[in-house]
């Protein structure tokens, strides 16, 4: 192939994903239309995503003017806003379910564009900044989880943090010293103190977000250009405009969701559910809680570790990973029928081990009777 071919081919291809003729405010607005079938209420779950990711950033700054990221006063923080803070108590609640319903709308929307295929030609760029999308999610759950400071909290970033390092034992020659320096860098020093935690607060109030507005910039752009995938095999029973009628109806979608997590914020303190609600700041010098567990968006990973090698993992994992990458190109030919089922499975794996997971453990285990 000469460079001219392969200039012209690049250019192609760009010109195809990112349409100049469509960059105007009757195209990509007034012009837009949703296609109306059975699988349509998956077109809302992006938006909900959005609007839980909205709370996250409203409260996210409000918790700011009070949260000090020191080992010393960080626990102590957190506590000041929850009992003292006039209305902290609701605005530390409403971060912490925001960001748990923004994670699980976040998978939610991942599989139903899977099940409708709506990363096939050209919407290739949508997908894969949606995938980068999840990996930032679920860089932000993980990196927030650290900064109460607590005992639970501190002990499960270093049980994370060491699996990172465990990754170079699978790896050859000089590779195998990779993992452990990214631990270190992460961590910042010898243990899991001060350093960690005061990187851990700007990766996750600096260096995600500023990622994260690239990629959700792309990625609404890129379906602003496009629209809405078609969905389903079958031609749609009717569309409908995007401006007015699909807004108002999202708008509503995130009206209720307000009032949903508004009120769980007000009646249900988040912990409430947890059995390491936060009490006790993190003594260096006291003991791991037992049965240690992430936050719920991690069991999908955290039992089949407990239950596998750590190296049948690893590979299931990255192998996971680069499906995601390549599901434009390796799930091309494939019917949505046979995407949905995928999907399913996808979800059946995901909620069985979210609700389920200790229980299969304990089986597996002979624990359970």
């Amino acid at each position: 192939m000469s460079l001219y071919s392969a200039i012209k081919r690049a250019k192609d291809y760009a010109a195809e994903r990112f349409p100049i003729e469509k960059l105007n405010f009757h195209s990509m607005v007034e012009k837009k239309e949703v296609p109306v079938h059975r699988l349509s209420w998956g077109y809302y779950l992006g938006g909900a995503a959005l609007f839980f990711l909205l709370v996250q950033i409203v409260t996210g700054l409000m918790l700011l003017f009070y949260y000090q990221p020191t080992v010393s006063d960080a626990h102590a923080s957190v506590e000041y806003i929850s009992d003292y803070v006039v209305g902290g108590a609701l605005v530390r609640n409403m971060h912490s379910w925001s960001s748990s319903m923004m994670i699980a709308c976040v998978i939610a929307h991942l599989l139903t564009a899977f099940a409708m295929k709506a990363f096939e030609k050209p919407r290739e760029i949508t997908w894969l900044t949606g995938v980068g999308l999840l990996f930032l999610t679920f860089g932000f759950g993980f990196t927030g989880y650290l900064l109460p400071w607590n005992q639970i909290a501190v002990n499960a970033t270093k049980i994370g943090l060491q699996s990172i390092e465990q990754v170079g034992q699978y790896l050859p020659g000089q590779m195998a010293q990779w993992p452990r320096a990214i631990r270190e860098t992460i961590q910042g020093e010898a243990a899991v103190g001060q350093a960690t935690l005061s990187r851990f607060y700007a990766i996750h109030v600096i260096v995600l977000p500023f990622a994260l507005a690239a990629l959700l910039g792309l990625h609404l752009f890129s379906v602003q250009l496009h629209g809405m995938s078609r969905g389903v095999e079958d031609p749609p029973r009717r569309q409908e405009k995007f401006f007015p009628m699909f807004l108002i109806k999202d708008l509503s979608v995130w009206g209720v969701a307000f009032f949903l997590l508004f009120l769980m914020a007000l009646c249900l303190p988040f912990e409430s559910f947890s059995p390491y609600p936060l009490f006790e700041a993190f003594d260096p010098n006291g003991s791991t809680p037992d049965g240690i567990k992430p936050e719920w968006y991690f069991y999908f990973v955290y039992y089949p570790l407990e239950l596998l090698p750590f190296g049948v993992i690893l590979v299931g994992s990255g192998l996971a990973m680069l499906m995601l990458l390549l599901t434009p190109w390796l799930f091309r030919s494939t019917s949505r029928k046979t995407l949905r089922i995928l999907a399913l499975v996808g979800a059946a794996y995901f909620l069985g081990m979210t609700l389920f997971g200790e229980d299969i453990y304990h089986i597996f285990k002979g624990g359970g009777q």
